[in-house]
């Protein structure tokens, strides 16, 4: 596909709910404009197009939210490099694109240095990269690799959220709160470490205009799913 063709196939995909949620949520907060496709058909779309570095390059330099999406979505983990991630958190526009670009299965947590940028991002000052650091932790968390790291280093990163979450934004302790979850879910051993952390935290609300629960942690580690999973 050529840039123009998978521009083309967004537009044909638009959803006018999405857009009227974009403008009325999202337009007054960034530059970005946005075809209102949400993250699912994203997917989909993202397989017609299909694994393509030099695409994704292409469509990173817009301004339409859904193709940046997409760039995201189909980059190959083989070509990306960390000048490249560097360059590319500094242009988040804000945060919008900081969870589909450090979690949700992102290319970017499947390069060999994920580890590398997980341990540096989470302890940067700048909170972009300190969310996006604790996304790719969130995805090391899930890891089934055998150089996954181990409970030792997950462990460190628990105690680590446990000391550093105070005063931090909404938007970074969303991102560690996933992140403490995730590990928490990982095994036996780390669930009770992450379960006393969470309730630390406590519920994080984080839609003002109470249309949604508070992200509750805790309610998520101790969920008859988690305890049936780890036999706690």
């Amino acid at each position: 596909m050529k840039k123009t063709e998978v521009i083309a196939l967004l537009k044909a995909n638009q959803d006018e709910r999405g857009i009227k949620h974009w403008k009325d949520r999202c337009a007054k907060d960034t530059s970005l404009k946005s075809f209102g496709i949400g993250l699912t058909k994203l997917r989909k779309l993202a397989k017609q197009v299909g694994k393509d570095h030099e695409m994704a390059m292409q469509l990173w330099d817009s301004d339409i939210y859904d193709v940046k999406i997409i760039s995201l979505l189909i980059d190959d983990p083989k070509t990306i490099t960390l000048e490249q991630a560097e360059q590319q958190v500094e242009q988040l526009d804000g945060g919008y694109l900081a969870h589909v670009f450090s979690a949700c299965g992102t290319p970017l947590a499947k390069t060999p240095f994920v580890r590398e940028l997980a341990d540096k991002w989470i302890i940067s000052e700048d909170s972009i990269r300190k969310r996006c650091g604790y996304g790719l932790l969130y995805e090391l968390s899930k890891s089934k690799k055998k150089d996954a790291p181990d409970d030792a280093y997950f462990l460190e990163q628990i105690a680590h959220v446990g000391k550093s979450f105070d005063g931090e934004s909404i938007a970074v302790l969303m991102a560690m709160g996933g992140a403490v979850m995730g590990m928490g879910v990982r095994n036996k051993t780390l669930h009770p470490a992450a379960l006393k952390v969470a309730k630390a935290m406590g519920p994080i609300d984080f839609d003002f205009d109470g249309k949604c629960d508070p992200f509750d942690v805790v309610k998520n580690l101790t969920s008859d799913y988690v305890k049936q999973k780890l036999g706690v």
